[in-house]
């Protein structure tokens, strides 16, 4: 085989992982479409590479409101790479304790509420800090690691702890340590990482079963539809209501921040 055909079958096995996750991404599904037919709010977080699941899961064609994306350029603006807003300082700033509190003091968190945490490594400290304040608030955690990848990383945290000591549930994206899944002779390294393409095949399984909860309960979603499926003037009223719902569910979340719980 090439290396195309190389990689499209680890991608090939990287499904069948996935696919014998289902009963997990159900139960994730169950209790992110009680959180918002509680009017509450789904929090989603990634740090570096990992903001593309978040994105991946709103807002875009084919996703729905009811999620935070909780995006910090700081740590994932990455454009750049080297000077100013680069990724050393990214790199730096995902393992600064403290910053996940200073991140989620600017929402009023609720016990409704659930969150989604994606981080491959599940090894640095802002994503691991974050389902740590998440748990304590009574909020429940689903983690979205990449399972080998964890076992054979050390965590940055002193007392050792990684993600998946700070997640009611746990998915793995299926890739391998290390995350690049093609070796080529004369190169030392491989290349061509997995955890996105398991990351993604997640993200939007559970974004199906939720949508799908969320129509047998009588509340569907308002989901951002191409003007080439539903004709301009559908997909416009769409965009509208779905933004208005956004802002509506995060208007709860800006006006009660610092009160007492």
């Amino acid at each position: 085989m090439n290396l195309t055909e190389i990689y499209l079958q680890k991608c090939a096995e990287i499904i069948e992982k996935v696919k014998a996750q289902q009963n997990k991404i159900a139960i994730a599904a169950s209790w992110f479409a009680h959180s918002i037919l509680s009017g509450r709010i789904v929090h989603a977080f990634g740090s570096g590479h990992s903001r593309i699941m978040v994105e991946e899961m709103w807002p875009r064609y084919g996703s729905f409101p009811g999620f935070n994306p909780i995006v910090e350029l700081s740590l994932t603006y990455h454009n750049n790479v080297v000077g100013a807003n680069g990724q050393r300082q990214a790199m730096f700033l995902e393992n600064v304790p403290g910053l996940a509190e200073r991140i989620l003091r600017n929402f009023a968190l609720d016990k409704k509420d659930t969150a989604l945490i994606i981080s491959s490594s599940g090894c640095n400290i802002v994503p691991i800090e974050m389902a740590e304040i998440f748990q304590q608030k009574g909020i429940k955690v689903v983690a979205i690691i990449t399972g080998e990848h964890s076992k054979a990383g050390t965590s940055k945290r002193s007392d050792g702890k990684k993600l998946s000591d700070f997640a009611n549930l746990v998915i793995d994206t299926g890739a391998p340590a290390g995350d690049s899944m093609i070796k080529i002779d004369g190169l030392e390294t491989p290349v061509s990482p997995g955890s996105t393409v398991g990351g993604v095949m997640i993200i939007n399984s559970i974004k199906a079963e939720v949508a799908r909860l969320l129509t047998e309960a009588g509340q569907p979603p308002k989901v951002l539809t191409a003007a080439c499926v539903v004709g301009t003037e559908k997909a416009t009223a769409l965009f509208e209501a779905a933004y208005d719902e956004h802002a509506h569910r995060m208007a709860e979340l800006y006006k009660n921040a610092g009160k007492a719980e």
